[in-house]
């Protein structure tokens, strides 16, 4: 297009045309205000007209002000340019001409102008081509219905619509700029680029034809025609349109596959999928009511995937509650069903330093990995679960989410794991139920743990109360520790019940008078309230360092009991008989 608008312009900026010495003008023409006069210094010096040939030469006192025009095979020449139209009007005083009727331009290097009307003042050096025009070379045409030119400072343009096409790519604009020096298009107003593959909309695009390059200005979209869903807009950036690479500065975002990625600074490479973000990173899925935020994040649009960093943290949207993840790294990817091949399923990946809260449920682990489709949730590595005043630990935990609800169906626990649970959330006092084993599976009702099935060395330490069936008065009646290949635990309010204790069950109640407090808890007993996330901002550091509770030890009845006891011992011992020295 630049090329072309170039010549056109160069080849009218230095029109001539040439005239008799028996031609004496009249009327002067009425001009558009495009052709007034401006002190341009430094200006070349303008040349007069030469015609080469018409097959007549008329002149009438009603027509064109009384000045001469020439008709039939009109032809006029300027450097090397040739000019032919039906008609060609000459006011000579003015050193102007107005061409009407298939006016063609043809330059010296072989471009080819086309319009219905032409006007060209040879004292601005500016022109006019009007109705049709079409600027043609080897590589690409330009129709409009205007086009203004000026050679002093060598530019060219429309506003009133016009279309740029190579064979390959079709450009309309409302307004257009060419300036000749520098090689450059300046489209204002509403422009479309269009080819097989792309299309590109916008405001205001500045195109050189040099590197073959466009900044944008202004709301710009660069759509996937194949796949109109994925496409990409920014307000502020460049297009490198060999390469099909866009860097993108202002409030940008990258379309793919239903999801969006936005950042201060963003990258995309058309023909690789390839995408990264800078700053203010925000990773979008709408179909999996997640977004994913971080300093810095990566999209692979042909694999489906993603991937996000620096201080990233991740929310998804439940039905009846708010997912919050941190870690020090977060993927995402689509695959497909094993079973179906046509549908895909989600994938959530986070690594290192797993952070999550919701508000019936929180986690920790070194590592997570979330399949959104069927709603399993893995934690690695030394992982927490924390409900309600419950704690879970273990070598690897699974939370296994209900499809349709959200809510949690049950845990997974593999491999040592271990159910702590808060005997009264309402004091202060240091009781805790224990249930663990090698496998755990923990059911929840209405999100809150109600069932454990352990398998495999089962143990438990569980308070054990009686209750007044009349004054509902509770009594405690000892602590129960029992050991079994396998345990069913039901949680309850300030309770857990044992239901089931089988194959080599062993247990026993100890009354509080007889267990110590250090025997209440199991070795590995991991009671953890510091690293806890309490609201949603705690992810958003390593941990968020709790102070640490303080529970009391009720221990005043195994402390009169040894004191008895001990007194006990104490008679039981032998006397030592005296021996009086003097006898």
């Amino acid at each position: 297009m630049k090329k072309f608008l170039f010549l056109f312009l160069i080849l009218f900026a230095h029109f001539s045309l040439a005239q008799t010495d028996k031609i004496n003008p009249k009327t002067p023409p009425t001009k558009d205000i495009f052709f007034k006069k401006e002190n341009t210094p430094n200006a070349a010096p303008t040349q007069k007209i030469k015609q080469i040939h018409s097959d007549s030469i008329n002149r009438k006192p009603d027509l064109y002000g009384g000045n001469m025009f020439f008709d039939g095979n009109v032809e006029f020449q300027h450097n090397g340019a040739v000019l032919t139209a039906n008609r060609v009007v000459f006011y000579q005083k003015e050193n102007f001409v107005k061409a009407i009727g298939n006016v063609v331009l043809v330059t010296s290097d072989g471009n080819r102008i086309t319009a219905e009307e032409m006007e060209y003042d040879g004292e601005t050096q500016r022109g006019i081509a009007r109705k049709n025009v079409v600027l043609t070379d080897p590589k690409q045409t330009i129709s409009t219905d205007v086009l203004y030119y000026d050679r002093v400072k060598n530019t060219a343009y429309f506003n009133s619509g016009g279309t740029i096409n190579d064979g390959r790519t079709t450009m309309w604009t409302q307004a257009a700029t060419y300036f000749v020096d520098s090689k450059m298009n300046e489209f204002t107003g509403n422009y479309t680029i269009d080819n097989a593959q792309y299309r590109v909309e916008g405001k205001n695009i500045k195109q050189y034809q040099s590197t073959n390059t466009a900044d944008f200005f202004g709301p710009t979209t660069i759509t996937n025609k194949q796949k109109p869903s994925n496409y990409v807009y920014t307000e502020n950036g460049k297009y490198l349109m060999n390469q099909k690479e866009v860097y993108l500065n202002k409030n940008s975002r990258i379309h793919y596959n239903g999801k969006i990625l936005t950042g201060d600074k963003m990258y995309y490479n058309q023909l690789t999928g390839f995408g990264k973000g800078e700053g203010n990173v925000r990773l979008d899925d709408p179909k999996e009511k997640r977004y994913i935020k971080g300093g810095y994040g990566e999209i692979f649009e042909k694999k489906d995937s993603a991937m996000i960093t620096q201080k990233p943290y991740a929310v998804k949207e439940l039905k009846n509650d708010t997912a919050y993840i941190a870690a020090e790294k977060f993927l995402t990817y689509q695959k497909p069903d094993s079973i179906d091949n046509t549908k895909k399923k989600s994938f959530l990946r986070a690594y290192k330093k797993v952070r999550m809260y919701m508000t019936k449920a929180q986690g920790r682990a070194d590592s997570l990995s979330f399949n959104e489709t069927d709603g399993v949730l893995h934690f690695f590595r030394k992982p927490i679960f924390w409900s309600g005043e419950k704690q879970i630990t273990g070598d690897k935990i699974e939370a296994y989410f209900n499809t349709e609800n959200e809510n949690i169906d049950s845990l997974k626990v593999r491999g040592n794991a271990f159910a702590i649970s808060k005997v009264d959330s309402l004091t202060m006092k240091d009781e805790f139920h224990q249930v663990k084993g090698k496998l755990m599976t923990v059911f929840y009702q209405n999100n809150e743990m109600k069932l454990a099935k352990v398998i495999g060395n089962a143990q438990s330490i569980t308070y054990a109360d009686s209750e007044d069936q009349k004054t509902k008065k509770i009594d405690r009646l000892g602590v129960s520790i029992s050991n079994c290949g396998e345990i069913e635990a039901l949680f309850e309010d300030r309770k857990i019940q044992i239901l089931a204790c089988n194959i080599g069950a062993q247990g026993e109640i100890y009354p509080m008078s007889k267990i110590a407090p250090e025997k209440r808890k199991f070795p590995d007993y991991n009671w953890n309230t510091k690293d806890r996330p309490l609201k949603w901002e705690d992810i958003l550091v390593d941990t968020p360092n709790n102070e640490e509770k303080q529970y009391e030890t009720d221990d005043t009845l195994f402390k009169k009991a040894e004191e008895i006891r001990l007194k006990e011992e104490e008679k039981r011992k032998p006397k030592t008989i005296k021996r009086d020295r003097k006898l």
